[in-house]
């Protein structure tokens, strides 16, 4: 394990655990977006709780790798999911939104597996 692997790792957990909090905490900037894409509000608590799953994963990876690697990918699907969400909605201009979660989480991924 290196340093890069740590710090992306460590960098990816905190900005998806921000993501699942402010999704629990049902934030404005959150909530008007989920709303438009259609997403039903009986979801929204299971989808916080998987991204903070997720978050926390991560780091446990640092100690148990196949854990942070497991976690990475459900990670990655979560957001790939979003990513399609958001383009059938039809709105490009927020697409760039779940990706920018999506991609420090596959460079833990693949940090981890270089190292």
């Amino acid at each position: 394990m290196n340093l890069a692997h740590i710090i992306v790792t460590i960098v990816a957990a905190l900005w998806v655990g921000f993501s699942a909090y402010s999704l629990l905490a049902k934030a404005a900037f959150v909530v008007e977006p989920l709303q438009h894409y259609g997403v039903p509000q009986s979801w929204w608590v299971p989808l916080g709780l998987l991204k903070a799953a997720g978050a926390l994963g991560l780091l446990v990876g640092l100690m148990v790798p196949w854990i942070g690697v497991a976690a990475a990918i459900g990670i990655i699907l979560y957001f790939s999911g979003a990513v399609i969400t958001v383009l059938r909605a039809r709105s490009y201009a927020t697409v760039a939104y779940p990706v920018l979660y999506l991609v420090p989480t596959a460079a833990a991924l693949i940090l981890g597996a270089l190292a």
